[in-house]
């Protein structure tokens, strides 16, 4: 299967993190991808990036070493009621927005709240990918979780970091999340999660998910650019791809500039 964006990658912007946007883009070429994703962390993981930094993210280029650069962020998740810790009038000016429960931002509930929690967020218009739900820190009532994402037009991230170097144990829960996605025509994108340049478009671990649950290539966001884009639009945004040229807006953004 051919894979041509990676809709999760990380910049030192996260505190966690050791490559920058160019190196990303950089090795992103190197490895034939059309399109990368910029997701760094939300502000209420501690050393990441605050507000201004995503208001701010504008100034980066929308093509850098030949390949097509989405602004964005892997947001948390704090509550049950799906509040994110980056204010709407920021989530509207970026292209793409990832969500996740994480250790720190949210506490540890029961199947329960965890599963109200991310079911809430996607009803977010704003939420485009759920990332890491296989995460056994997090432990998700399934069913209900992947039929929420086929009705509310969000993406099931299967996350290749899960399955090498965090979030141990995640493969039995992505298996069945998978199994469950493939039975019912749920999305499914595949986020490197790269924290370091080098992992940009490693996907491997989480295809092997992907080949053995026998989901449909045309439900998987990643395997052409343009259906990326279909998929923005979808969601509300205004693409388009001219002269080499990309251009995100949004219809109910304050002012129609382009971003």
């Amino acid at each position: 299967m051919k894979l041509e964006v990676d809709t999760h990658c990380h910049t030192v912007a996260s505190g966690h993190a050791y490559s920058t946007i160019v190196e990303n883009a950089r090795e992103a070429a190197k490895k034939h991808l059309k399109m990368i994703a910029i997701t760094d962390h939300g502000p209420a993981m501690g050393e990441a990036a605050n507000c201004y930094y995503f208001g701010n993210m504008t100034v980066i280029p929308r093509k850098i070493e030949g390949v097509y650069i989405l602004r964005g962020i892997e947001a948390n998740i704090l509550d049950d009621k799906g509040t994110l810790d980056l204010p709407e009038r920021y989530l509207k000016k970026l292209d793409i927005v990832l969500a996740g429960l994480h250790g720190g931002c949210f506490p540890g509930k029961s199947v329960e709240e965890n599963t109200r929690a991310v079911i809430e967020t996607m009803k977010n218009p704003y939420v485009d990918i759920i990332v890491h739900p296989g995460n056994p820190e997090f432990p998700l009532d399934i069913d209900r979780f992947v039929k929420a994402a086929h009705k509310y037009n969000v993406h099931i991230e299967i996350n290749n970091s899960s399955f090498t170097v965090s979030r141990r144990g995640s493969r039995e829960n992505c298996v069945l999340i998978a199994k469950k996605a493939a039975s019912i025509g749920a999305k499914i994108s595949l986020g490197s999660d790269a924290h370091i340049c080098f992992d940009v478009g490693n996907f491997i671990e989480a295809q092997e998910i992907i080949n053995d649950s026998g989901i449909s290539e045309e439900n998987i966001l990643n395997t052409s650019m343009e259906k990326v884009v279909d998929f923005l639009k979808s969601k509300g945004r205004e693409v388009e791809i001219s002269g080499g040229a990309l251009h995100v807006t949004r219809p109910d953004q304050n002012n129609s500039k382009t971003l």
